[in-house]
């Protein structure tokens, strides 16, 4: 393998020009979508580099995540870390206002959340002036080159943890193999989803060394939330009926949960589906789909009751998933009949559910992989499979429970593994090790 190259390559210096020309533009455009989800204008500024917040005295861990998935999963390694240096404090970064918003209401101790700066020179240096993190993650695939480097320059130690790349992107940056070795030799630690990508890193130019392949974070994320108060109200008026759950679905996928829907209606007149579309704005969408099939809907957003004559039951709210899988043990996962990568499967077996799955999964298929071998999933490939794979499980309440323990065993080993990524970040990253310099 190639050495590392120590030295800014050229194409790195014309990244940072450019990025110093466009960054009022990007700032423009960054701010309005603030703007669009309410965010303070101080808030709006951490964008910029500017804190809105004191850093505390001793040691910051400081975590970097794109967006929801990303940042609820290392909420219970933030918990769990916390346990290992209770004298430490967490900050994490990511850059939607949804994301900002879910990681309030479960904020581990000890931590809070910042927007992250823009990816050019005068945001940068701000944020990790004011910060002065004594170790960086970022996690799954956010590299953003000068945040990297900057933070290189203070000798801050750095991971990249849950590592996944995109084909896309790793043929990317094998086009660009001298300034993709600059950036990944700042990495001390690459914890990677798979093996494929392990070796797609080493390819890139990371030190084969530094590179240890791991497990899927999202895997250890804690359970999502159940609100008590809807769980029994959502059963009072679901009563005895029987239920079935089709979460995070696309676009193209409705009609076949659908269809299937209908078939399943034949043999359990009074059977409720409990829809639950991956982004709520599609309402409109997904009601006239509904309309479509002959079926009769309640909406979740327009507070509509759950009548004797509701067949399908839409979920489109932000944030409740987790109350709507404590009601029901058979989900079928979206974002799978289609080549959309699908969606963390163990959030519903955590839920106590069993799962089903189109084949499109690809983004967790060292996750799915256990499940189906274990028969805590099933994978479908259309309406007839679907209505197949319910219909086992609602007419057999054995198999459902044979399931339901096989998807929970599975979390079960997942969860196992966390121990082992807290031990290896706290030798790689020197955690606990505090440098005087670095107190506030």
């Amino acid at each position: 393998m190639p050495a590392p190259v120590d030295r800014p390559t050229l194409l790195y210096h014309l990244y940072c020009s450019l990025t110093a020309v466009a960054a009022p533009f990007v700032w423009r455009a960054v701010r309005k979508k603030l703007l669009a989800a309410d965010v303070p204008t101080l808030r709006q500024h951490e964008r910029l580099g500017h804190a809105s917040q004191r850093r505390s005295k001793g040691q910051l861990i400081w975590f970097h995540a794109a967006s929801v998935g990303e940042t609820l999963s290392v909420i219970s390694l933030i918990k769990r870390l916390g346990e290992r240096l209770p004298s430490a404090e967490f900050l994490i970064t990511s850059g939607t206002p949804t994301s900002a918003s879910l990681i309030e209401k479960r904020m581990p101790p000890r931590t809070r959340h910042q927007y992250p700066p823009l990816d050019a020179g005068g945001p940068v240096k701000r944020f990790l002036n004011h910060w002065r993190p004594d170790a960086g993650i970022f996690v799954e695939s956010e590299i953003w080159p000068q945040l990297i480097i900057e933070a290189g320059k203070r000798e801050t130690p750095l991971a990249l943890l849950n590592a996944r790349l995109s084909d896309k992107s790793v043929a990317g940056w094998k086009k660009r193999p001298k300034t993709a070795r600059f950036i990944l030799n700042h990495f001390r630690l690459f914890l990677t989803q798979n093996d494929r990508t392990a070796q797609n890193l080493i390819q890139m130019g990371a030190p084969e060394t530094r590179v240890q392949p791991g497990t899927n974070l999202k895997a250890m994320s804690d359970p999502l939330p159940v609100d008590q108060a809807t769980l029994g109200d959502m059963k009072t008026q679901i009563a005895d009926r029987p239920v079935w759950i089709a979460s995070s679905t696309h676009a193209g996928e409705e009609e076949t949960v659908l269809a299937a829907h209908a078939e399943l209606l034949k043999h359990w007149p009074d059977l409720l589906l409990l829809l639950i579309p991956r982004h709520p704005e599609r309402r409109g969408d997904v009601a006239e789909l509904i309309d479509q099939a002959g079926q009769k809907a309640a909406f979740r957003s327009a507070n509509d009751q759950i009548t004797p004559e509701t067949q399908v039951y839409v979920a489109d709210t932000l944030g409740e998933t987790g109350t709507w899988y404590a009601l029901c043990p058979i989900v079928f996962l979206g974002g799978s009949l289609r080549e959309i990568g699908g969606h963390n499967p163990f959030e519903p077996a955590q839920a106590g559910a069993a799962v089903i799955t189109g084949p499109g999964y690809f983004n967790f298929a060292e996750t799915f992989a256990p499940l189906i071998e274990t028969g805590g999933a099933i994978q479908v490939q259309s309406a007839p499979d679907l209505t197949a794979a319910v219909t086992e499980w609602l007419s057999d309440p054995t198999a459902l429970t044979t399931a339901r323990k096989a998807a929970q065993s599975c979390v079960n080993t997942q969860k196992n593994a966390l121990s082992a990524i807290v031990d290896t970040l706290c030798d790689q990253l020197e955690l606990g090790v505090q440098d005087p310099s670095s107190s506030g």
